[in-house]
C-alpha cells in the first residue's frame, strides 16, 4: 500500500489540524507553548514573558509548528513544523543560533544528550541529523547540511526520543512500530545499528518517553491509536506489560465515543521518579494516572482526574524539579479561523507524586489565580484570559481535535485508478539528469 496519506500531505497541500503543545525547562527555569506557527514562552525564574530573537535571517515559522523540545540539559531548545524549518534556540538568551530548512514536513525533533546534534524527521519518515558547535553554539561550518541518518521507509514519523543515557535514538511511526537505534560516536556517517524493535500495537504510535529507574536501568513507555499504553525493555525489544485504556473509560464517555479512533493516546508524561504515567486520552477531558512499578515491571490503571466538559489536552509536560503537570487545549488550522484566534487553555495538576496519589484524594486542578505567576502568565502562553468565556471557540477547538489525530495518521485507502491519477499529479518528483 503507497504511503498516500503522506502524498495528501505533501502534494495538495491541505492544511491539517495542528494540536496546541506544550514543553516545560528539565529544571524548572520556563515552559513553552506552541500554537500554529506562533511559538510562547514564560521565564518562571523572572517571572515575565521572554522575547525571542533570531539571528538567522529573521525567519520566523510561518505555519503549524508541530514539534518542541527542551534539551536534556535545557540549554537548548528546538522548534519544528509545517514551514520545513527547524529552529534551535538557546534558552539563557532565548535567541535562535540555527535555521535549517527541511526538504518535506517536519513531524518530530529531538537534541542530542551531549547538545552538539539536533536530528528531526521528515513526512516520509527520513531522520535527518546537523552538527551544533559545542555547548549549542554556532554551526561547525558554513556546509553543515543535514545529513540523513536513517529511515521508516515512508511511514511518518510521530514521535522521536533520546535515551536518558544518550546511547539510543527511539523512533515511533504510523505503521504501528518502535525502532531503537544505537547512535553512534560519529552520527554523521549514518545510524545503522538497530538495537531493536519494539513491536505489539496494533494502531499507530502516537507518543514515547523514557522513564528511568536508576542511572543505568531505563525503559520505554508508548501510546497509540490502539488505545494502549505499553511498558517495554526497549533494550531487547520485549513487551513488558500493556494497559488497555479502552477498558477504563467506558463508563467515563458517552457510548458514542468509546470505540477505539476516539481513545487514542495524545500524550504520555512519567512522573520524575517514573512511578506514574500520565495520559491524555483524544476523547477525555481530564488525564488519566497509571501506576508504573518499574521493579515488578506493571502498568495499572491509578485514577482520574477530570476537568471541565470543553477541555480535551492535546499535550503534557513536567520538569524533574516541579511537582506541576503541565496540560494544554488548542488547535490551528481550523476553518476560518484568524491568526489573533490562535487561543490555548492551560490547566496545571500539583503534586504529581506516587505517595499523594495512592490516597483516595484527588488533586484539585489549579484555579487560574493559583497558578504560578498568575494572569501574567496565562495572558502570556493562553493570549488571553477570558478563554473560558469563549464557548465557541472552544466548541470549534473541540470538534476539531476529536478528528485531528486520526486525519493525520491512519492511512487513507484509494482505487488502483485513484491511485494511478494521484501519481501522475505529484509534484515533488525529481529530474533524472
Amino acid at each position: 500500500m503507497e504511503d498516500t496519506a503522506v502524498e495528501d500531505a505533501e502534494v495538495s497541500g491541505a492544511a491539517e489540524f495542528a494540536p496546541a503543545l506544550v514543553a516545560a525547562h528539565p529544571h524548572g527555569n520556563s515552559v513553552a507553548v506552541a500554537i500554529g506557527p506562533e511559538l510562547r514562552v514564560f521565564d518562571l525564574k523572572a517571572g515575565c514573558p521572554v522575547s525571542l530573537s533570531d539571528d538567522c535571517g529573521g525567519r520566523s515559522h510561518s505555519d503549524a509548528i508541530r514539534a518542541i523540545c527542551f534539551s536534556a540539559s535545557g540549554a537548548l531548545f528546538a522548534s519544528a513544523g509545517d514551514d520545513k524549518l527547524v529552529k534551535v534556540w538557546k534558552t539563557d538568551s532565548w535567541r535562535c543560533i540555527r535555521t535549517i530548512t527541511s526538504e518535506k514536513r517536519v513531524s518530530a525533533v529531538a537534541i542530542s544528550n551531549d547538545d552538539l546534534y539536533v536530528t528531526f524527521a521528515d513526512k516520509f519518515g527520513v531522520v535527518w541529523l546537523v552538527t551544533l558547535g559545542e555547548d549549542g553554539k554556532e554551526q561547525v561550518s558554513v556546509d553543515n547540511k543535514p545529513v540523513s541518518i536513517l529511515g521508516h521507509y515512508c511511514s511518518i514519523i510521530t514521535s522521536m526520543k533520546f535515551s536518558p543515557d544518550g546511547r539510543f535514538i527511539a523512533t515511533a511511526d504510523r505503521d504501528f512500530k518502535i525502532r531503537v537505534t544505537l547512535f553512534p560516536k560519529n552520527p554523521l556517517k549514518g545510524a545503522h545499528e538497530i538495537q531493536s524493535f519494539c513491536l505489539g500495537h496494533t494502531d499507530f504510535v502516537s507518543c514515547i518517553a523514557f522513564t528511568s529507574m536508576s542511572e543505568n536501568q531505563s525503559f520505554l513507555i508508548s501510546g497509540g491509536g490502539d488505545s494502549t499504553v505499553r511498558l517495554w525493555d526497549y533494550i531487547n525489544g520485549c513487551l513488558l506489560d500493556t494497559c488497555q485504556i479502552r477498558d477504563k473509560m467506558g463508563e467515563l464517555l458517552e457510548p458514542n465515543e468509546t470505540d477505539d479512533s476516539s481513545l487514542a493516546i495524545a500524550d504520555i508524561c512519567p512522573s520524575n521518579d517514573g512511578s506514574l504515567v500520565a495520559v491524555a486520552i483524544q476523547s477525555f477531558n481530564g488525564v488519566m494516572l497509571l501506576a508504573c512499578d518499574l521493579v515488578g515491571k506493571k502498568l495499572s490503571f491509578l485514577k482520574v482526574i477530570t476537568m471541565e466538559k470543553s477541555y480535551i489536552p492535546t499535550s503534557l509536560a513536567s520538569s524533574f524539579s516541579s511537582e506541576l503537570l503541565w496540560t494544554i487545549m488548542g488547535a490551528s488550522n481550523m476553518p476560518n479561523q484568524a491568526s489573533s484566534q490562535l487561543l490555548t487553555r492551560l490547566r496545571l495538576i500539583p503534586h504529581l507524586q506516587r505517595d499523594v496519589l495512592s490516597s483516595d484524594n484527588v488533586p484539585a486542578i489549579l484555579e487560574d489565580s493559583e497558578v504560578p505567576h498568575g494572569e501574567k502568565l496565562l495572558l502570556a502562553l493562553q493570549g488571553s484570559l477570558d478563554i473560558s468565556k469563549q464557548e465557541e471557540v472552544l466548541a470549534s477547538v473541540l470538534a476539531a481535535l476529536k478528528v485531528s489525530m486520526h486525519k493525520m495518521l491512519v492511512k487513507k485507502h484509494y482505487s488502483e485508478e485513484r491511485r494511478e491519477q494521484r501519481k501522475r499529479g505529484r509534484n515533488d518528483k525529481k529530474i533524472k539528469n
